[in-house]
């Protein structure tokens, strides 16, 4: 990654591939295998034939020792990292990926932690030349999906076990870095997580501060934020997680070396107690509150969503760090794709313009993702194609795929379809009524 801006540079595009390892109950959900990327390499080559020269890649722990540490097997990474180390494509290597680890740890176990190090060690023992990590993708999305709203393994339900899943992540993220950097001094964290906001009525204030200042968890941690002084420390000592424990990250803190946020239209959040203004939607109990509903904030009318170009400008001037876009993805049809990729590229551009160090914009999916409708609660095959359409068996280009060429190679792209608005822009995108009280 090239990170000395030049005057009229533009924000470099990168690619990833979604690969979440999920587990539910006793079963384990593969992206890679869904997707059939797990056995076809020349994949690699399609994307270097992209343009793509920084590519967000899993190198899974559940994958390469799913039974011990003391039996790793290297045998796809060592083709893949080796393919894309000949086609100058650099890796950001993920090692946990919305996963729980294999079976001999969990994400609310002691052991996850040190055996992340650990594994962290040997992948960075036998690619020292790789630069770029992000030891666990989206620490508090995964903590809420897996200890607090039960999706996922262990299936928590509850905001000690959600606190204590995020600390194991960030603590396994600390130390899977400093086990990486004895070998490879330096290497960098990229560290992903998503970011919206809470809006919602007058009623729900507390729990919408709480929540907006809950967002920040895993950057405020591993940062050294998060002090007696800090908002929810006294929800976190409350939750189980001890004085020193975080201690460890004020005394030691491991701030990343790039944020890399993922932003999607569900991203920002409508929370409202009236109950009746939204039938047949969940309830929701909160720290705050108790039911309520938890909505799509573009959804409801009267709510003007903050967008990832005001979330991005805010998380610059919260930290002062690089920022990347690590995920920029809509499943959707192709024009609405087209229109959300072409407003992200502009918004980025737009804060490279002021000055913020933005140092790529990646187009998530590459091979597209199964069944996130349900939030990958369910086996059903729910297909959301990317720049490639993989359903045939073979990748298939669509018409992101001509776009992201066109940005890579020419630095900007034409179609008429750019010219109209998003759904998320248009009227038909509300669904209820209520308004912000």
């Amino acid at each position: 990654m090239n990170y000395v801006r030049t005057s009229g540079e533009q924000v470099e595009i990168w690619g990833g591939v979604e690969c979440t390892c999920r587990r539910v109950g006793e079963d384990y959900s593969d992206q890679l295998t869904r997707g059939g990327h797990l056995t076809r390499l020349d994949d690699l080559d399609r994307f270097a034939d992209l343009g793509l020269r920084t590519l967000r890649y899993p190198i899974l722990w559940e994958h390469v020792a799913p039974e011990s540490l003391d039996r790793p097997d290297w045998q796809w990474a060592d083709e893949r990292l080796g393919r894309l180390r000949e086609l100058e494509i650099e890796p950001i290597v993920g090692l946990v990926h919305h996963g729980s680890g294999p079976r001999y740890t969990a994400l609310d176990q002691p052991t996850f932690a040190p055996g992340l190090a650990r594994y962290a060690r040997l992948v960075a023992e036998r690619y020292p030349w790789v630069q770029y990590y992000t030891p666990v993708n989206e620490p508090l999305t995964t903590a809420r999906f897996s200890g607090l709203y039960g999706f996922w393994y262990p299936h928590g339900r509850d905001d000690r076990t959600f606190v204590r899943v995020l600390f194991n992540e960030l603590l396994a993220t600390k130390l899977a870095m400093l086990a990486i950097r004895e070998v490879n001094p330096q290497a960098q964290l990229v560290q992903t997580e998503d970011l919206g906001q809470a809006h919602g009525t007058s009623e729900m204030a507390a729990q919408i501060e709480f929540e907006n200042h809950r967002r920040w968890l895993t950057f405020d941690i591993l940062s050294g934020r998060v002090t007696p002084e800090h908002p929810l420390w006294d929800y976190l000592l409350t939750n189980g997680i001890e004085e020193a424990e975080l201690q460890g990250f004020i005394d030691q803190p491991l701030p990343p070396d790039v944020l890399g946020i993922n932003h999607y239209i569900t991203s920002e959040r409508h929370l409202d107690e009236r109950l009746e203004r939204y039938p047949g939607l969940p309830t929701t109990v909160g720290l705050c509150h108790d039911a309520y509903i938890d909505t799509e904030a573009v959804r409801v009318v009267g709510v003007e969503v903050t967008g990832l170009e005001n979330l991005l400008r805010e998380t610059w001037e919260r930290y002062d760090l690089p920022l990347a876009i690590t995920e920029a993805h809509l499943g959707c049809t192709r024009e609405e794709q087209l229109r959300w990729l072409n407003q992200t590229w502009a918004a980025a551009n737009r804060l490279l313009a002021e000055g913020i160090p933005l140092r790529g914009l990646t187009v998530w999916s590459l091979l597209g993702a199964f069944d996130w409708d349900s939030l990958l609660t369910l086996d059903v095959g729910h297909y959301e194609p990317g720049v490639f359409d993989v359903r045939s068996g073979e990748p298939r280009p669509t018409a992101l795929h001509h776009m992201v060429h066109s940005l890579i190679r020419h630095g900007h792209y034409a179609h008429p379809v750019l010219a109209g608005l998003g759904w998320w822009q248009r009227e038909l995108r509300f669904a209820w009524p209520a308004e912000a009280a």
